[in-house]
């Protein structure tokens, strides 16, 4: 059959972020799909980006916007008239959030409100996903995974501002969306790597980018215990879901995404499997955390995505660390961004 039954084809579809890592290959993977999709988002923050590299704007209508602009940014989608939108856009980054608090807070929080507030009385929406992070829950690092009705909470500004953007989202599906017929969910992801990501502290380019002029490697956090996934794994999921809630609103609740507890994964066996497709690079292991407070342990419990979207992570992290090291090295030697981007998408659809 073909991948969600031609669900996304022709369908007006809004994607905040969409000039970022993730939103870039949602951006992608929905116009191979057939979607009619419109992007707003902010200018690209880092150079190089996967926005740039893989062309991303001729796949979409683009609008440069900030989200906390709340007249600019109603009026926009106002004008679009979505029936689907995939909420991506916020300050994403841990330790970003201590040097610019009032930033992540106003982006996370206001934003979320912003978009929220924007769709209510909007008959032509009928599906919302509300990406938060897999860092909402209050994190006591036992070896539990975490549960979508286990206690938010968040120790760093931007783990506080998504927990909070939560309660947000619940709020407005109670009081406003959901007697309007809108389905709305939020989607917590794990820590997600693949290939066209350069944001500061980014696990394998920047391992990838050390080895290659020669300097070494410095892992700040080597036993750090994380639940990793392949970008086009959440993405599965938050369309999956976005297709299934579309009519049956019912299905409008918090899930998780991300691989089985017990794959969860140090920093330091992801390096390591880095460094052997490598081949060489000298690597520095930090002994003792440098830096702001960042949790040791998280792992998340999948079931409910499973049980009502049946969503799994389909790549393990073998063939996860593969793919995104070899994107990286490709792109190195010459390969065109959006054609590696379209050869995982293309792989990836082969394994559903």
């Amino acid at each position: 059959m073909t991948l969600f039954n031609d669900f996304y084809k022709g369908r007006k579809v809004l994607i905040t972020g969409h000039t970022g890592f993730k939103g870039s290959w949602l951006t992608l993977w929905l116009q191979r799909l057939g979607a009619d999709i419109t992007g707003v988002s902010l200018e690209p923050v880092t150079q190089p980006n996967l926005f740039s590299l893989a062309k991303v704007k001729s796949t979409c209508k683009h609008y440069i916007c900030d989200i906390r602009d709340t007249e600019l940014f109603k009026s926009i989608v106002q004008e679009i008239k979505p029936e689907i939108i995939f909420h991506l856009a916020a300050q994403p980054l841990v330790r970003r959030s201590y040097q610019q608090p009032v930033d992540t807070f106003s982006t996370n929080i206001m934003g979320t409100v912003n978009l929220l507030e924007s769709i209510r009385g909007l008959k032509s929406i009928k599906s919302v996903v509300m990406v938060t992070t897999d860092k909402v829950y209050r994190n006591q690092e036992t070896l539990t995974p975490y549960r979508e009705e286990d206690e938010l909470g968040g120790h760093d500004p931007y783990s506080a501002s998504k927990a909070a953007s939560e309660l947000v989202i619940a709020s407005y599906r109670d009081s406003f969306l959901k007697e309007q017929g809108v389905a709305i969910s939020s989607a917590r992801a794990g820590n997600v790597i693949g290939g066209g990501d350069w944001s500061t502290d980014r696990l394998i380019p920047d391992a990838i980018s050390a080895w290659r002029d020669k300097l070494p490697l410095e892992i700040r956090r080597p036993e750090s215990v994380r639940p990793w996934q392949h970008v086009l794994d959440p993405l599965f999921g938050y369309m999956q879901l976005a297709k299934k809630q579309y009519g049956n609103p019912e299905l409008a609740k918090a899930y998780n995404f991300g691989p089985d507890a017990n794959e969860a994964e140090t920093v330091r066996h992801v390096i390591s499997k880095v460094h052997e497709i490598y081949g060489s690079g000298e690597i520095i292991w930090h002994q003792v955390p440098k830096g702001p407070h960042e949790a040791g342990l998280l792992m998340l419990n999948t079931h409910k995505s499973y049980l009502l979207l049946d969503v799994l992570s389909r790549w393990n992290l073998d063939v996860t660390i593969k793919k995104t090291a070899r994107w990286y090295l490709s792109l190195h030697k010459g390969a065109n961004a959006k054609a590696l981007c379209e050869a995982d998408i293309e792989a990836y659809e082969v394994a559903l």
